[in-house]
């Protein structure tokens, strides 16, 4: 099966690429993170994805960045959202939404995440807004019809040691790991300890 994998960051990706090919599936990157607060910072972390995509001998593709509408659908109004809140929620489904359309538009027969290989994401959140991506994906689609739409795979990557073995990887390769999951508003809410910046990061503590 042709999968795309919503891609979160590099080290995280590190024990889903495995994951899913060890599964008899062609995988395909999908780098689409307008919700980290720089460019900066969102070029840093995709050449780290596309080094392991390289490592991996997978294509990657990287979505336009804009963080500026990200924040207009997204933050606008949870600013002070606690992190796992509503305001994670609607980020999921805005990359998750992005990701299911691209796999409509190229033919990919299923779509998944990164995101559940932290043991700092809430799975079922994750999938809630996997779930309402693919719906949204099939109703442009076809009008409803799912099946002419991408569908979404639940896999939480963690279980099986997938957190530490995307670490291991992830060392590996010498990927970066940042501090903290992306957004302005996850700095934020960081007290500057070190245990504070392993809750905020999006799954590389």
């Amino acid at each position: 099966m042709n999968v795309l994998l919503h891609v979160c960051c590099g080290p995280c990706a590190s024990a889903c690429v495995p994951a899913l090919r060890g599964l008899g599936n062609e995988v395909v990157l999908f780098f689409s993170n307008s919700n980290i607060d720089t460019e900066e910072e969102f070029e840093k972390r995709l050449a780290n994805a596309r080094k392991l995509a390289e490592a991996e001998g997978v294509k990657i593709v990287a979505d336009a960045y804009d963080h500026a509408d990200w924040l207009e659908k997204v933050a606008k109004g949870l600013e002070n959202a606690p992190e796992k809140g509503a305001r994670c929620a609607k980020c999921f489904r805005y990359n998750l939404a992005r990701a299911a359309a691209w796999a409509a538009e190229h033919g990919c027969e299923a779509f998944t995440t990164s995101l559940t290989v932290s043991p700092h994401k809430v799975s079922p959140m994750v999938f809630a807004a996997g779930a309402d991506a693919a719906w949204e994906a099939s109703a442009k689609a076809c009008g409803g019809s799912a099946a002419a739409a991408p569908k979404f795979l639940p896999v939480d990557f963690k279980k099986k040691d997938g957190f530490l073995r995307s670490l291991r990887r992830a060392a590996e390769l010498g990927l970066y790991r940042q501090s903290y999951c992306g957004c302005e508003f996850s700095r934020r809410q960081d007290d500057g300890s070190p245990e504070s910046s392993r809750r905020q990061d999006g799954g590389s503590p």
